[in-house]
């Protein structure tokens, strides 16, 4: 493959590099905006530029005449954005465009070719560097896609660091909703020398209309069907809503038995096997889709395939729905014009409504997008019962109005939408904030030529920040209480200044909590049988909390212990006072708390972060493979349905920690293979439910993989990998699969057991297993006749349970039925397939019998 952009022989004159780029427009069969062309000749006249225009106005061609002059100049241009995959998106479209040669990447999850002259990386990745490098960074044009997240309360720093430490670049900025530039005009020029022009738009390739609705939902979206408005996103405030409104609309037909015939058509091959599953197949085939961060990644690529394919009528999901996500869409409608935020409830901003609101319409397919907003719930019922009364006074006077929502609720109106749609998205707002880290960075700069400028530097950054003058000499006495607590430490010596510890090149609050996970690990006793447990627990320890999945440990634990205090005869009142002492499982959380603190002690860096707040001892992983649940059991057990994605993100980041940051050294030094098994235990799960984050992450660790999916296209679909060549992983598989069996006898979950004798049966070999939901039952009923409940817990699990004969062609397995009264005197007789296995990639238990031992 070749670039679209030669650079063999690149022009040096503006005009040449104007022609050349416009030759490169006109070959891909595009058109300028004005906005664009007026953006272009700027950027070639060598002015900083802010780009104001709406969503689908073409602001990438613009970065890319940037990166062509950038290049052809001999220079180094950076390109920033906030998410991850939205950064793997970009590298991958401007090694189509400049050749693989040309770019590289930096996330913090994957670097490739990282001295190319051009770069792609997250917002985060630029501030480090121009922290720790100051003027002297090597990077002469920066592109900040997404500006507005310069007000992110959290991440919002890294946007603006650049903006102080780097006079040696020229600057565009971008965004479709950025509010009054005067502080990013004057401040640009002031950084580097150079005129700073804005270029604003509010030209849409696709115009808007707008609608506010009184009407109920269901025939506000039956209405847009009819008027051929769809696809249509449906805009909630949380997975809860989005789910729950994706229910009420399967009482309604959008869709011809045509669609739905094509839609299933489509779905032909699509694997649901996890819990949700089902009840996401049922919503598809409806013609409704659900979009939200807690389905399976494979989930919401399905749905944005189908949308792109235009089969789906309506996408619920959140209002999240944004950069990097590839859902098409003719027409947004808002549930309300009100959201929780976490503190409180307040009306969505202008720049909150305008980013959701810009998403309609789609270039190329549409000449019109429709955004539509929803009255409020109580409103829209008071007008339906007058329309309904139709003037009749009796009526009218019977009708008992609804009235607000006492909580969660803030009141607007058609008013109050208007104004979101005519407003000018609020001033970005400065986040600037000084710890331990910024201080270090600054001060460790390596200036040999100016000696004392890393101080006047780390003052300079201060000063120049684009805080109030209150908040500067705040943020200052800050900085010096810093400097004062380092030279105690004898982190930095002073006079001269001398930094006494090497940051490494990654320096960020994830290096410092993986080299916390590496001291601690040391401490661990590799002897101790709880080693590969704990070691797993320290690996949880430094991992963001999934708040859904420990909400529900909570829940559960609380569940348990009123179950206790009520069996003690406890009053009501001191039941619900130990209740509220109830925390989800953190074990060995006073070793974790200790080490930490111990840790802060010689990295003070940490502290400025907010040190008891980061380290998180917490359960999930280690409850998992203690309790050898399966993915689904799992999220059966917790009831974590709607939430399935955002258990699988955090298991997959639970495996990248184990199989990247833990050393092998320590893997070597656990009984036996116990932390290698345990890292096996987590790839095979993720994997056998939804491989695609995995594969993702692993195609990023190599960069040739990476760089070929450019030069040769996407890699050819791999077969499933051959767990008969992996031992170990095959006989975790084969127990974690079989033990689910195990698991559906406890709940009586005769479906799951009709599936899988269904299959013996199937086969030529004899079986004496039930077929049948009936038959199942009875047999059920007959086994607790004489037992108790069948146990499902670590003991049940147990090897000395589960006898298993291994041949070539498959592996026979007889798994122990643990009940509470101790008798274990039934058995639950298997087959595993290996030639399924091979073929698939997929372990599936045939159930051969169930019955007494002997």
């Amino acid at each position: 493959m070749s670039p679209n952009f030669a650079l063999s022989q690149p022009p040096k004159d503006p005009d040449q590099l104007l022609d050349a780029f416009l030759g490169y427009v006109q070959k891909r069969g595009l058109e300028l905006y004005p906005a664009q062309e007026e953006a272009i000749l700027e950027l070639l006249s060598g002015k900083n530029v802010i780009l104001n225009t709406p969503t689908g106005s073409g602001k990438s061609l613009v970065a890319a005449a940037l990166h062509f002059a950038s290049l052809a100049a001999g220079h180094r241009s950076v390109y920033t954005c906030p998410i991850k995959a939205l950064v793997n998106e970009k590298f991958l479209a401007l090694c189509r465009d400049f050749g693989p040669d040309n770019v590289g990447m930096a996330t913090g999850d994957a670097t490739v070719n990282p001295g190319a002259p051009i770069l792609c990386c997250t917002a985060e990745i630029l501030a480090s560097r121009a922290l720790r490098e100051g003027r002297e960074t090597q990077v002469q044009d920066v592109i900040m896609d997404e500006f507005h997240y310069y007000s992110d309360r959290e991440r919002g720093v890294a946007w603006q660091i650049p903006l102080l430490t780097m006079p040696q670049s020229r600057f565009l900025l971008m965004s479709a909703t950025l509010g009054d530039t005067e502080r990013f005009e004057k401040g640009l020029t002031a950084l580097n020398g150079r005129e700073t022009v804005v270029v604003r738009s509010g030209d849409r390739p696709v115009p808007l209309e707008f609608e506010y609705s009184e009407t109920p939902l269901h025939e506000v979206i039956g209405n847009l069907v009819a008027r051929g408005r769809a696809p249509i996103y449906l805009v909630n405030f949380s997975q809860r809503e989005a789910a729950e409104q994706a229910q009420n609309l399967l009482s309604v037909d959008f869709c011809t038995k045509d669609e739905k015939k094509a839609i299933l058509t489509a779905l032909e091959g699509a694997s649901f096997k996890s819990p949700y599953g089902k009840e996401l197949q049922r919503f598809l085939k409806h013609g409704i889709g659900l979009h939200h961060a807690g389905l399976l990644p494979r989930y919401r690529v399905l749905v944005e395939g189908l949308a792109q394919k235009g089969l789906l009528k309506v996408i619920s999901g959140t209002d999240t729905l944004g950069v990097g996500v590839n859902v098409p869409i003719r027409t947004v409608l808002l549930t309300k014009l009100c959201k929780y935020d976490g503190e409180k409830t307040s009306l969505l901003s202008v720049r909150d409504f305008q980013q959701i609101a810009g998403r309609a319409g789609r270039k190329g397919f549409d000449d019109l997008g429709t955004v539509v907003a929803q009255a409020p719930e109580h409103v829209i019922e008071n007008v339906t019962m007058e329309r309904k009364a139709a003037g009749d006074a009796k009526k009218l006077k019977k009708i008992v109005k609804r009235k607000p929502p006492e909580k969660g609720y803030v009141p607007y109106n058609e008013e109050t939408f208007r104004k979101l749609v005519s407003g000018t998205p609020e001033a970005l707002q400065s986040r600037f904030k000084m710890n331990h880290g910024i201080v270090l960075s600054v001060l460790s700069r390596k200036q040999p030529h100016h000696p004392g400028r890393p101080g006047k530097d780390l003052q300079a950054l201060i000063r120049d920040s684009h805080e109030p003058e209150g908040t500067k000499r705040r943020i200052g006495r800050q900085a010096f209480a810093l400097f004062r607590s380092l030279v105690d430490r004898k982190i930095i010596e002073f006079k001269p200044l001398r930094v006494n510890v090497e940051l490494q090149e990654d320096f960020s609050l994830n290096h410092a909590l993986s080299l916390y996970l590496l001291d601690t690990l040391s401490v661990l006793d590799p002897q101790s049988p709880e080693y590969a447990l704990d070691a797993l627990t320290l690996v949880e320890s430094i991992l963001e909390n999934p708040d859904v999945v420990l909400r529900k440990q909570v829940d559960r634990a609380k569940t348990e212990k009123m179950a206790e205090l009520k069996a003690q005869g406890m009053d009501f009142d001191q039941r619900i006072e130990e209740l509220d002492k109830v925390e989800y499982p953190k074990p060995q959380s006073e070793f974790i708390y200790s080490t930490f603190n111990a840790f802060v002690a010689a990295h003070p860096w940490v502290e400025g972060e907010g040190a008891s707040a980061l380290i998180r001892p917490k359960s999930i992983a280690r409850e998992i493979y203690e309790g050898f649940a399966s993915f689904a059991d799992y999220v059966r057990d917790y009831g974590l349905e709607r939430s399935e994605g955002v258990l699988l993100r955090y298991l997959s980041e639970v495996y990248k920690v184990l199989a990247q940051t833990v050393p092998d050294v320590v893997k070597d030094a656990a009984p036996g293979d116990s932390l290698r098994e345990l890292e096996d235990f987590f790839r095979g799960l993720i994997k056998a439910t939804d491989s695609s984050l995995l594969e993702e992450w692993e195609r990023l660790k190599d960069p040739n993989r990476a760089i070929q999916a450019v030069v040769a296209g996407p890699e050819p679909v791999r077969g499933p990998d051959d767990l008969t060549r992996h031992p170990k992983l095959l006989e975790i598989r084969v127990r974690n699969e079989s033990f689910a069996l195990v698991r559906a006898l406890s709940r009586g979950d005769v479906e799951t057991l009709v599936e899988h004798s269904a299959l013996a049966a199937s086969t030529a070999a004899p079986t004496s297993v039930p077929t049948t939901a009936s038959e199942w039952e009875a047999l059920g009923k007959k086994y607790h006749e004489d037992h108790g409940r069948i146990q499902t817990d670590t003991k049940a699990r147990a090897p000395a349970f589960l006898k298993v004969e291994r041949s070539p062609e498959r592996w026979r397995l007889e798994q122990v039925v643990t009940d509470v009264d101790g008798h274990n005197d039934w058995l639950l007789t298997m087959e595993v397939d290996l030639a399924h296995v091979r073929e698939t990639g997929e372990v599936v238990p045939r159930i051969v019998s169930f019955g007494p031992i002997g």
